[in-house]
Protein backbone atom coordinates (compact mmCIF):
# COMPACT_ATOMS: atom_id res chain seq x y z
CA UNK A 1 0.00 0.00 0.00
CA UNK A 2 2.50 2.12 0.68
CA UNK A 3 4.08 1.85 -2.64
CA UNK A 4 1.01 2.94 -4.35
CA UNK A 5 0.51 5.86 -1.70
CA UNK A 6 3.41 7.58 -2.21
CA UNK A 7 3.15 7.49 -5.55
CA UNK A 8 -0.41 9.08 -5.54
CA UNK A 9 1.17 11.52 -3.38
CA UNK A 10 3.74 12.32 -5.77
CA UNK A 11 1.47 12.96 -8.61
CA UNK A 12 -0.51 15.35 -6.39
CA UNK A 13 2.33 17.33 -6.01
CA UNK A 14 2.83 18.04 -9.38
CA UNK A 15 -0.37 17.67 -11.04
CA UNK A 16 -1.75 21.10 -12.82
CA UNK A 17 -4.44 23.26 -11.81
CA UNK A 18 -6.36 23.29 -14.92
CA UNK A 19 -6.01 19.97 -17.05
CA UNK A 20 -5.92 20.51 -20.68
CA UNK A 21 -9.84 20.27 -22.75
CA UNK A 22 -9.91 19.17 -26.24
CA UNK A 23 -11.35 17.01 -28.82
CA UNK A 24 -9.17 14.12 -27.44
CA UNK A 25 -11.62 13.50 -24.90
CA UNK A 26 -15.29 13.68 -24.30
CA UNK A 27 -16.55 15.82 -21.37
CA UNK A 28 -19.18 14.84 -19.07
CA UNK A 29 -21.77 16.21 -16.03
CA UNK A 30 -20.38 15.33 -12.62
CA UNK A 31 -24.03 14.12 -12.64
CA UNK A 32 -22.90 11.19 -14.64
CA UNK A 33 -21.11 10.00 -12.10
CA UNK A 34 -22.25 6.93 -9.87
CA UNK A 35 -22.04 4.64 -6.82
CA UNK A 36 -21.91 4.83 -3.27
CA UNK A 37 -18.95 5.13 -1.20
CA UNK A 38 -19.48 1.90 1.24
CA UNK A 39 -17.26 0.57 3.97
CA UNK A 40 -13.54 -0.71 3.16
CA UNK A 41 -13.05 2.35 0.80
CA UNK A 42 -15.29 0.58 -1.71
CA UNK A 43 -17.98 2.11 -4.51
CA UNK A 44 -20.52 0.08 -5.25
CA UNK A 45 -22.23 0.56 -8.30
CA UNK A 46 -24.82 -2.06 -8.40
CA UNK A 47 -25.55 -4.54 -5.87
CA UNK A 48 -23.00 -7.38 -7.01
CA UNK A 49 -20.49 -4.62 -8.13
CA UNK A 50 -18.05 -2.58 -6.30
CA UNK A 51 -14.64 -0.80 -6.89
CA UNK A 52 -11.85 0.56 -5.57
CA UNK A 53 -9.44 3.52 -6.56
CA UNK A 54 -5.85 2.41 -5.98
CA UNK A 55 -4.26 5.40 -6.45
CA UNK A 56 -4.26 5.93 -10.52
CA UNK A 57 -6.57 2.74 -11.43
CA UNK A 58 -9.13 1.11 -10.38
CA UNK A 59 -9.91 -3.10 -9.20
CA UNK A 60 -13.47 -4.24 -9.46
CA UNK A 61 -15.00 -6.70 -7.27
CA UNK A 62 -17.87 -9.07 -8.81
CA UNK A 63 -20.12 -10.50 -6.21
CA UNK A 64 -23.10 -9.77 -3.75
CA UNK A 65 -22.00 -8.62 -0.04
CA UNK A 66 -21.17 -11.65 2.15
CA UNK A 67 -20.86 -14.28 -0.83
CA UNK A 68 -18.03 -16.41 0.75
CA UNK A 69 -15.79 -18.01 0.08
CA UNK A 70 -15.43 -18.22 -4.04
CA UNK A 71 -17.99 -16.45 -4.68
CA UNK A 72 -16.89 -13.35 -5.43
CA UNK A 73 -14.43 -12.63 -8.66
CA UNK A 74 -11.99 -9.84 -8.46
CA UNK A 75 -11.38 -7.55 -11.96
CA UNK A 76 -7.10 -6.20 -12.15
CA UNK A 77 -5.04 -5.94 -9.31
CA UNK A 78 -3.97 -2.96 -9.62
CA UNK A 79 -0.51 -1.28 -8.40
CA UNK A 80 2.61 -3.04 -6.91
CA UNK A 81 2.80 -2.54 -3.05
CA UNK A 82 -1.32 -2.55 -3.06
CA UNK A 83 -2.57 -6.59 -2.36
CA UNK A 84 -3.00 -4.99 1.46
CA UNK A 85 -5.55 -3.00 0.67
CA UNK A 86 -6.88 -5.29 -2.20
CA UNK A 87 -7.40 -7.68 0.24
CA UNK A 88 -9.27 -5.86 2.84
CA UNK A 89 -11.73 -4.03 0.97
CA UNK A 90 -12.41 -8.03 -0.07
CA UNK A 91 -12.97 -8.91 3.19
CA UNK A 92 -14.89 -6.21 4.07
CA UNK A 93 -17.38 -6.96 1.31
CA UNK A 94 -17.44 -10.93 0.83
CA UNK A 95 -16.45 -11.99 4.40
CA UNK A 96 -13.01 -12.20 6.22
CA UNK A 97 -12.07 -16.07 4.92
CA UNK A 98 -13.52 -15.26 1.41
CA UNK A 99 -11.33 -16.48 -1.35
CA UNK A 100 -12.31 -15.05 -4.71
CA UNK A 101 -13.03 -18.09 -7.56
CA UNK A 102 -10.86 -16.47 -10.21
CA UNK A 103 -9.24 -13.17 -11.04
CA UNK A 104 -9.79 -11.96 -14.17
CA UNK A 105 -7.37 -9.61 -16.09
CA UNK A 106 -8.40 -7.11 -18.35
CA UNK A 107 -4.95 -6.43 -19.47
CA UNK A 108 -1.06 -7.08 -17.38
CA UNK A 109 0.31 -3.33 -17.74
CA UNK A 110 2.42 -2.87 -14.27
CA UNK A 111 -0.60 -0.73 -12.64
CA UNK A 112 -3.11 -3.65 -13.41
CA UNK A 113 -1.20 -7.15 -11.99
CA UNK A 114 1.04 -4.99 -9.12
CA UNK A 115 -0.75 -7.55 -6.64
CA UNK A 116 -1.07 -9.81 -8.80
CA UNK A 117 1.18 -12.63 -7.38
CA UNK A 118 0.57 -12.30 -4.05
CA UNK A 119 -3.07 -12.17 -3.77
CA UNK A 120 -3.13 -15.45 -5.90
CA UNK A 121 -1.19 -17.00 -3.72
CA UNK A 122 -2.10 -16.11 -1.07
CA UNK A 123 -5.87 -17.01 -1.95
CA UNK A 124 -5.18 -20.09 -4.07
CA UNK A 125 -6.60 -18.48 -7.00
CA UNK A 126 -6.95 -19.14 -10.72
CA UNK A 127 -5.66 -16.19 -13.58
CA UNK A 128 -7.27 -15.92 -16.68
CA UNK A 129 -6.57 -13.63 -19.28
CA UNK A 130 -6.54 -13.19 -23.20
CA UNK A 131 -4.30 -15.94 -24.68
CA UNK A 132 -2.52 -12.91 -26.56
CA UNK A 133 -1.58 -11.21 -22.73
CA UNK A 134 0.04 -14.66 -21.57
CA UNK A 135 3.56 -13.75 -23.30
CA UNK A 136 3.67 -10.93 -20.62
CA UNK A 137 2.61 -13.08 -17.76
CA UNK A 138 5.02 -15.67 -17.94
CA UNK A 139 8.30 -13.99 -18.36
CA UNK A 140 8.64 -14.02 -22.07
CA UNK A 141 7.98 -10.69 -23.37
CA UNK A 142 8.16 -6.95 -21.76
CA UNK A 143 5.59 -4.68 -23.55
CA UNK A 144 6.73 -1.48 -26.08
CA UNK A 145 8.39 1.17 -24.85
CA UNK A 146 6.48 4.10 -23.94
CA UNK A 147 5.60 7.13 -25.77
CA UNK A 148 6.55 10.13 -23.84
CA UNK A 149 5.38 12.55 -26.89
CA UNK A 150 1.80 11.90 -27.40
CA UNK A 151 -1.28 13.00 -25.36
CA UNK A 152 1.11 15.78 -23.32
CA UNK A 153 0.75 16.06 -19.81
CA UNK A 154 2.99 15.02 -16.47
CA UNK A 155 1.70 11.64 -16.65
CA UNK A 156 2.49 10.93 -20.17
CA UNK A 157 6.22 12.58 -19.57
CA UNK A 158 6.81 10.38 -16.87
CA UNK A 159 5.42 6.80 -18.93
CA UNK A 160 9.17 5.51 -19.49
CA UNK A 161 9.96 5.52 -16.20
CA UNK A 162 6.95 2.91 -15.48
CA UNK A 163 7.35 -0.43 -15.37
CA UNK A 164 6.99 -2.87 -18.44
CA UNK A 165 9.10 -6.30 -18.07
CA UNK A 166 6.78 -9.09 -17.87
CA UNK A 167 5.70 -10.74 -14.68
CA UNK A 168 5.57 -14.22 -13.86
CA UNK A 169 2.25 -16.11 -12.85
CA UNK A 170 2.73 -19.49 -15.39
CA UNK A 171 1.55 -21.85 -12.87
CA UNK A 172 -1.79 -20.07 -11.89
CA UNK A 173 -2.42 -18.55 -15.46
CA UNK A 174 -5.24 -20.32 -18.01
CA UNK A 175 -6.96 -18.60 -20.97
CA UNK A 176 -10.04 -17.10 -20.62
CA UNK A 177 -12.82 -19.49 -22.21
CA UNK A 178 -13.54 -19.49 -25.72
CA UNK A 179 -17.03 -18.86 -25.61
CA UNK A 180 -16.75 -16.06 -24.08
CA UNK A 181 -17.71 -16.57 -20.39
CA UNK A 182 -16.18 -15.39 -17.33
CA UNK A 183 -15.18 -18.51 -14.72
CA UNK A 184 -17.10 -17.72 -11.66
CA UNK A 185 -19.33 -14.90 -12.95
CA UNK A 186 -22.54 -15.77 -15.08
CA UNK A 187 -24.28 -13.56 -17.05
CA UNK A 188 -20.97 -12.04 -17.66
CA UNK A 189 -19.11 -12.30 -21.16
CA UNK A 190 -15.76 -11.20 -22.04
CA UNK A 191 -15.17 -9.28 -25.54
CA UNK A 192 -11.61 -8.92 -26.91
CA UNK A 193 -10.45 -5.06 -27.54
CA UNK A 194 -7.09 -4.85 -28.96
CA UNK A 195 -4.84 -1.83 -29.14
CA UNK A 196 -3.68 -0.91 -25.80
CA UNK A 197 -2.45 -4.16 -25.26
CA UNK A 198 -2.93 -7.05 -27.48
CA UNK A 199 -4.69 -9.20 -25.57
CA UNK A 200 -6.99 -6.53 -23.82
CA UNK A 201 -10.37 -7.40 -23.29
CA UNK A 202 -13.48 -5.76 -21.35
CA UNK A 203 -16.37 -7.57 -19.60
CA UNK A 204 -19.95 -6.91 -20.44
CA UNK A 205 -23.37 -8.15 -18.93
CA UNK A 206 -26.13 -7.32 -21.39
CA UNK A 207 -28.91 -8.01 -18.71
CA UNK A 208 -28.46 -4.60 -17.14
CA UNK A 209 -26.11 -2.85 -20.13
CA UNK A 210 -23.24 -2.91 -17.82
CA UNK A 211 -19.34 -2.75 -19.05
CA UNK A 212 -16.20 -3.29 -17.46
CA UNK A 213 -13.96 -1.78 -19.88
CA UNK A 214 -10.35 -2.28 -18.80
CA UNK A 215 -8.29 0.47 -20.25
CA UNK A 216 -10.13 0.40 -23.93
CA UNK A 217 -12.61 3.19 -22.81
CA UNK A 218 -11.72 5.17 -19.67
CA UNK A 219 -13.48 7.50 -17.63
CA UNK A 220 -9.94 10.29 -16.98
CA UNK A 221 -7.84 11.89 -18.96
CA UNK A 222 -4.50 9.59 -17.56
CA UNK A 223 -1.97 11.56 -19.60
CA UNK A 224 -2.64 14.12 -17.00
CA UNK A 225 -1.60 14.54 -13.37
CA UNK A 226 -4.16 17.04 -12.84
CA UNK A 227 -7.23 15.11 -14.03
CA UNK A 228 -5.72 11.61 -13.07
CA UNK A 229 -5.64 13.41 -9.15
CA UNK A 230 -9.22 15.03 -9.68
CA UNK A 231 -11.35 12.40 -11.43
CA UNK A 232 -12.88 14.96 -13.74
CA UNK A 233 -15.49 13.16 -15.51
CA UNK A 234 -15.32 12.19 -19.59
CA UNK A 235 -15.04 9.63 -21.55
CA UNK A 236 -11.37 9.13 -23.29
CA UNK A 237 -9.30 6.60 -25.20
CA UNK A 238 -6.76 4.37 -23.69
CA UNK A 239 -3.97 5.56 -21.93
CA UNK A 240 -1.56 7.13 -25.09
CA UNK A 241 1.38 6.57 -23.64
CA UNK A 242 1.33 2.77 -23.37
CA UNK A 243 -1.30 2.48 -26.31
CA UNK A 244 0.72 1.01 -29.55
CA UNK A 245 -2.01 0.41 -31.93
CA UNK A 246 -4.55 3.12 -32.09
CA UNK A 247 -6.11 1.48 -35.25
CA UNK A 248 -7.08 -1.53 -32.87
CA UNK A 249 -7.99 1.03 -30.47
CA UNK A 250 -10.41 2.78 -32.04
CA UNK A 251 -12.26 -0.64 -33.60
CA UNK A 252 -12.21 -1.66 -29.72
CA UNK A 253 -14.01 1.76 -28.67
CA UNK A 254 -16.31 1.75 -31.91
CA UNK A 255 -17.35 -1.95 -30.68
CA UNK A 256 -17.72 -1.00 -27.20
CA UNK A 257 -19.75 1.90 -28.21
CA UNK A 258 -21.94 -0.56 -30.30
CA UNK A 259 -22.88 -2.58 -26.92
CA UNK A 260 -25.00 1.12 -25.84
CA UNK A 261 -23.91 0.18 -22.35
CA UNK A 262 -26.07 2.07 -19.37
CA UNK A 263 -23.16 1.80 -16.64
CA UNK A 264 -19.46 2.10 -17.64
CA UNK A 265 -16.85 1.19 -15.26
CA UNK A 266 -13.15 1.36 -16.47
CA UNK A 267 -9.90 0.95 -15.10
CA UNK A 268 -9.22 4.95 -14.79
CA UNK A 269 -11.59 7.30 -14.20
CA UNK A 270 -15.26 6.64 -11.77
CA UNK A 271 -18.05 4.94 -12.69
CA UNK A 272 -20.28 6.78 -15.17
CA UNK A 273 -23.77 6.10 -16.06
CA UNK A 274 -26.97 8.56 -17.49
CA UNK A 275 -28.76 9.91 -20.32
CA UNK A 276 -25.57 12.14 -21.39
CA UNK A 277 -23.35 8.47 -21.56
CA UNK A 278 -24.41 6.94 -25.06
CA UNK A 279 -24.04 10.51 -27.04
CA UNK A 280 -20.85 11.07 -25.62
CA UNK A 281 -19.86 7.29 -26.66
CA UNK A 282 -20.97 8.39 -30.19
CA UNK A 283 -18.67 11.31 -29.94
CA UNK A 284 -15.11 9.49 -28.70
CA UNK A 285 -16.33 6.94 -31.38
CA UNK A 286 -16.20 9.34 -34.07
CA UNK A 287 -12.45 10.78 -33.05
CA UNK A 288 -9.94 9.82 -35.04
CA UNK A 289 -7.62 9.21 -32.59
CA UNK A 290 -4.61 8.09 -33.81
CA UNK A 291 -4.20 11.44 -35.51
CA UNK A 292 -5.81 13.45 -32.67
CA UNK A 293 -2.44 11.86 -30.43
CA UNK A 294 0.27 12.80 -32.94
CA UNK A 295 3.47 13.32 -30.77
CA UNK A 296 4.16 17.01 -28.94
CA UNK A 297 7.86 15.80 -28.05
CA UNK A 298 10.74 16.28 -29.69
CA UNK A 299 14.70 15.90 -28.28
CA UNK A 300 14.88 19.89 -29.43
CA UNK A 301 11.31 21.32 -28.34
CA UNK A 302 9.57 20.93 -25.14
CA UNK A 303 8.60 18.40 -23.36
CA UNK A 304 5.47 16.70 -23.20
CA UNK A 305 4.32 18.14 -19.85
CA UNK A 306 4.59 21.30 -20.89
CA UNK A 307 0.97 20.98 -22.62
CA UNK A 308 -0.03 20.78 -18.91
CA UNK A 309 2.09 22.94 -16.88
CA UNK A 310 1.32 25.82 -19.45
CA UNK A 311 -2.53 25.23 -18.31
CA UNK A 312 -1.46 26.80 -15.00
CA UNK A 313 -0.45 30.29 -16.23
CA UNK A 314 -3.62 30.71 -18.65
Amino acid sequence: MAGYGAFSLAVVAASERNPQRSTRQIPLARSAVTGQRIGGALIEVASDIAYRRLGIVNVAFLGTPGAGDRGWVLIDAGLPGSARAIAAAAAHRFGPTARPAAIILTHGHFDHVGALKALAEKWEAPIYAHPLEHPYLVGLRSYPEADPGVGGGLMSALSPLYPRHPIEVTDRLFPLPPDGTIPGAPGWQWLHTPGHTPGHVALWRASDRTLLSGDAIITTRQESAASVTTQTPELHGPPAYFTPDWQAAEHSIRLLAGLRPAHILSGHGRAVSGPALLPALDDLAGLDLQSLFSPVFNPKGLPAFVEDMLQTVT
